[in-house]
């Protein structure tokens, strides 16, 4: 199996979010259960597989995995799909679709690849208060605005935080946010905080193993901008030593992600 990995919306030279790209004609074959069984093998955070794409100016459709799950959209999984295509093809794809559907315009800003998505409809209702605060480990009074549901292609659970240290001392209960994620279709619960101005920091909890906590989450950066009708930039993965940076710019009807993107040569699971 050819599978070749990235590091992700990296804040300096050696930090990102690792992702796996997963190609070639034996990837293709392999069924969504065969392609579940080797996500949770290789133990990173994200795999992506690398299937034909459907419309002409599509290089690519993409099949995302977490250990724990199959996903409908993982953007820094696209980052490195991205990348991955960029060298197999010398330039960057146009396009590309996820395997659940969705169409992913793709630009370039300096060093860093954005992808182009829409606000999409959530169907679940937002827990309790008390719930969150059980479910995060963390008093209700850190929660300092309404808990919103909102998608750019997967959904994301968003609860604002008082201060940045609020979110360092959160104890989730993983088991249950995930339980819960499976029953309401949504993709975990991310906390976050604003720093200063357009800068927010933020943590994803999505995984059963809190070693595997991401280190960036691109559709958070793009649920959390469509949420605050803004352009920002969000932190993440500095208390796991892995310092990353996400850019969204809003234009109303869309939202633009995007960051940098690093090959690893030698990487192995």
């Amino acid at each position: 199996m050819a599978w070749d990995a990235f590091r992700c919306f990296g804040r300096g030279p050696e930090s990102g979010n690792l992702a796996l790209v997963c190609h070639g004609p034996e990837a293709e074959r392999l069924s969504a259960a065969q392609r579940q069984e080797m996500a949770r093998g290789l133990h990173a955070p994200a795999c992506v597989f690398i299937d034909p794409g459907v419309e002409p100016d599509e290089a690519a459709a993409l099949d995302y995995y977490y250990p724990h799950a199959r996903s409908a959209l993982c953007l820094h999984a696209s980052l490195a799909a991205a990348a991955w295509l960029r060298r197999r093809d010398g330039k960057l794809p146009a396009a590309v679709r996820t395997a659940n559907g969705q169409r992913l315009l793709l630009d370039e800003e300096g060093d860093a690849i954005l992808f182009r998505l829409r606000e999409q409809a959530v169907a679940a209702d937002a827990p309790s208060t008390a719930w969150l605060a059980e479910a995060l480990g963390c008093p209700p009074t850190s929660m300092v605005s309404a808990p919103a549901l909102v998608s750019a292609g997967s959904a994301k659970l968003l609860v604002e935080l008082d201060n940045a240290e609020s979110l360092r001392r959160l104890t989730p209960d993983l088991a249950r946010i995930v339980a819960w994620g499976r029953e309401a279709g949504v993709n975990g619960c991310y906390a976050y905080a604003r720093l200063d101005g357009a800068v927010y920091q933020g943590r994803n909890f999505n995984h059963l193993d809190p070693a595997l906590e991401d280190a960036a989450t691109g559709v958070a950066a793009a649920a959390l901008s469509l949420h605050l009708r803004r352009a920002l930039v969000l932190r993440q993965g500095d208390w796991h030593g892995n310092p990353c940076e996400l850019r969204a710019r809003f234009g109303g009807e869309w939202v633009e992600v995007g960051g940098r993107c690093r090959a690893l040569e030698g990487w192995a699971a």
